[in-house]
């Protein structure tokens, strides 16, 4: 049943801001969203202003924050140094900053998203049985919400995104040696950067729109086992574990991140196996 802006939503349900009849932790999963994301929020707005040490030296490891890198001062850029529109004046130039908003508005826009974070932060509601702050329902009928409409074409940018990723999870086998040759070889950093790579492309590939992309849009698919049933069906398998990959990536993005950061710093040396060429 659908509802109209403002209108007031059939009870009985309980009234107010947390009030419920349950007895059981139901503060516990929003409370904990609250914190997992507004952690992230503030550690990566403050890696992305950053500008620097995201990438390492004698290895093609580069932060997921920062990647692709259009312009920048690394090895990594595109085009060069600092673009030519950007108002150097009024605002310290970081690579992440061009690049973030997809990603974040991929996920803002996210259905699984929507759910956690307006429980999380705005109540809406807290839990199921439980009271909130408001007692009628507006939808996303209404400027800025109006615009989470986008994200089935989010999806096309986060998937040329994550695929830029996977490219750098390639490069990532790739080493300079101390003579100036190269090496093909792992790392730790090696591992990190493949498997986020393989987790983001879970929960972007894992997304409703992607699968509804595949396969919502056939009145048949024809015969079971054909190539369109077969791919809706591997869609299907990772859109049942969405939940899971869009947390666990969104810890692991960070923690690439972190992981990149602490060896440009550092100066320490990942641990390599190393295959001269």
């Amino acid at each position: 049943m659908s509802y109209a802006p403002g209108t007031v939503l059939p009870g009985p349900h309980a009234k107010g801001l947390g009030a419920t009849a349950r007895s059981d932790a139901w503060w516990a999963a929003p409370l904990g969203f609250f914190l997992l994301l507004a952690g992230f929020v503030v550690y990566s707005t403050w890696a992305a202003f950053q500008g620097a040490h995201y990438w390492v030296p004698g290895t093609n490891y580069i932060s997921p924050f920062y990647s692709p890198e259009l312009w920048g001062t690394s090895p990594h850029a595109w085009f060069g140094a600092a673009p030519p529109f950007w108002p150097l004046a009024i605002l310290q130039y970081s690579p992440a900053l061009l690049i973030l908003g997809i990603p974040a508005g991929f996920r803002l826009t996210c259905y699984y998203y929507r759910k956690v974070y307006y429980r999380a932060f705005w109540a809406d509601p807290t839990a199921c049985a439980v009271g909130e702050p408001r007692n009628d329902y507006w939808g996303e009928n209404f400027l800025p919400l109006i615009l989470w409409n986008a994200h089935r074409f989010v999806l096309y940018l986060a998937i040329i995104f994550t695929c830029i990723l996977g490219y750098d999870a390639l490069k990532s086998f790739i080493f300079t040696t101390k003579d100036g040759g190269h090496a093909i070889g792992i790392g730790i950093g090696t591992v990190i950067l493949t498997l986020n790579t393989v987790l983001l492309m879970g929960y972007t590939l894992g997304c409703h729109s992607f699968r509804h992309l595949v396969g919502g849009r056939c009145d048949s698919f024809g015969a079971k086992g054909s190539t369109t049933h077969s791919l809706w069906s591997g869609v299907t398998w990772l859109n049942e574990r969405h939940p899971f990959f869009a947390m666990i990536s969104l810890c692991w993005v960070a923690a690439s991140d972190v992981y990149v950061r602490v060896l440009s710093i550092s100066g320490w040396h990942d641990h390599l196996i190393l295959f001269r060429f």
